[in-house]
This record gives structure tokens, sequence and C-alpha cells, in this order.
């Protein structure tokens, strides 16, 4: 597919590992509609893709995501936010919490890492934040932005950031709107961890690698489903998910393969099954 706003490569062992990169360097990456709509285009896609196994969000330039573009939210009319474009029908298969406009990752079957090259603000923030984990370059900067233009904790923020920070940080955050450096975001949680500029990719490649070829991706993508259904859960719902998960994984290939690989001493060639 070819995306105007996007850019989509391969990386790592067997290209398992998909970089989508923001590409408007030249606005700070912010947000258009074409770009939003290309962004769920790609993450659907890629969710559908046996042979990815590793997301990696990052941005083109000096800026991960500015948020959204100022020249689109001049025009943008108050109905767009309740469009029928965006109002979709639930999947079945999938928590509603995680199909509306912006909270779809977290219902993608692989681990989303964003790569946070620079400026995350407003809707910037809001994509790493429902991503799965977050590295960040030691120029990264960080920002809510949204109390400084006259709106509110858009797209779930308000119930996913007190979880990642702690409900002060999260209120300190949103309210002033203030502009928070790397080292503050890792000692927040705000991201998990950061990287010299010129070292991120490598890092977050080197990571995603692992991933790719090392842990079971059936094993992964029940975890991350353990780990997203969890905040909706008591102990004994994220027990008895537990246990029927794990009835599921002892009847599969990988579960067999695993087992294998580690007695006869040699990589791992999980199927994902």
């Amino acid at each position: 597919m070819h995306y105007e706003q996007l850019s989509l490569r391969r990386a790592g062992p067997d290209d398992a590992i998909a970089i989508v990169s923001f590409a408007r360097p030249e606005r700070m990456n912010a947000l258009t509609k074409v770009m939003e709509a290309e962004l769920r285009a790609a993450f659907e896609a890629l969710d559908r893709d046996d042979a990815v196994r590793v997301i990696v969000l990052t941005g083109q330039g000096r800026a991960f995501c500015a948020g959204m573009d100022i020249d689109e939210l001049e025009v943008l009319p108050p109905g767009d936010i309740r469009a029928a474009q965006w109002m979709r029908p639930h999947d079945m298969n999938r928590r509603p919490d995680y199909q509306s406009r912006y909270s779809y990752m977290p219902a993608v079957g692989k681990p989303v890492i964003s790569a946070i090259n620079g400026a995350a603000a407003g809707l910037g923030l809001v994509f790493a934040l429902y991503s799965d984990m977050r590295f960040a370059s030691d120029a990264a900067v960080f920002s809510t932005a949204f109390a400084k233009r006259g709106l509110i904790a858009e797209h779930g923020i308000a119930w996913l950031l007190p979880r990642v920070v702690g409900p002060g940080n999260a209120a300190d955050l949103l309210y002033s709107a203030r502009k928070v450096r790397a080292d503050e975001a890792l000692a927040m949680g705000l991201v998990d961890r950061v990287c010299a500029a010129d070292a991120l990719m490598d890092t977050v490649l080197d990571y995603a690698a692992d991933l790719a070829q090392n842990v079971s991706p059936r094993s992964v993508k029940v975890m991350k489903q353990q780990l997203w259904e969890a905040p909706f859960q008591s102990l004994a719902e994220a027990v008895a998910l537990a246990n029927r998960e794990m009835f599921d994984s002892i009847q599969s290939e990988d579960f067999r393969e695993g087992v294998a690989h580690f007695i006869e001493r040699r990589p791992a060639r999980f199927s994902g099954r």
C-alpha cells in the first residue's frame, strides 16, 4: 500500500520488524486526517500479516509527533469527533474499549514499541501511551498540550495516563501542559528507557529483534491481551483467563517448540501457532 504521510519499512531477522514512521518532518509530523487514516490502515494491515512480529512507531526528522496540525484544528468542525466514519461497528472478538478512534493499538496482536525521537505532544503523546513500550531519545520532549489549546484530556488519556505515571503526575501533566524532558519522563515512568539520540533506533531494533527471534509470537499475543484486559478485571477474572489460556497454550505448536529447542539446545523456530 502506498502512503502519503507515513513510511513503512521492514527490518530485523526475516524482515519481522515493521517500522512505521510519521512522515511530515517539515511540520514536526503533526497529525492530519490523511495521516490518521493511514496510520490505522497500516496497523490493521500489519496485524493481519503473520510475518510481522513486532511493530515500531517513530517519527522522521526531529519530532515524534507534535500533535494535531494547527491548520486542521482551525477548521475542525465540532461534529468531527462523533462523525460516522469514526463510529465503527465493534469486532465482537475484541474489547470495545480498544476499538475507538485512537485506542486501537492495544487490540493489535503484536508488540508495539514507540521509539520517541523528539517532541511527543498532544495526540503524539496519546499514540505513545497506547503503545506497549516507550523508548525515548535523550532529546525527546513530552507535553499533553491540551490545556494550552483550550481542550480537555482527549481520547482516553485521563484513564490511561494515571495508570502509567500515577494520579498526581497525571494531574500535573494534564493541568499544566508543561514540557517534560526525557530524564524526568523516565523518572515518573512515562517512558521505559532513555537512549542517546544517535543510538535510539539501534537500541529499539536490537530489542525488537530479540522478541522477533527468541520468543513465541503466540505467547506474546496472549500476554498482550492479558495485560490490556487486566484493568477491567478482578483478580479472580484474571486468574480464570490465565487458566483458560494456559490450557490452550499447552496444546500449541509453540509450546512443543519451546520445550524442544530448550532440550536440544538450539535456536527456537516458533511458528506462532
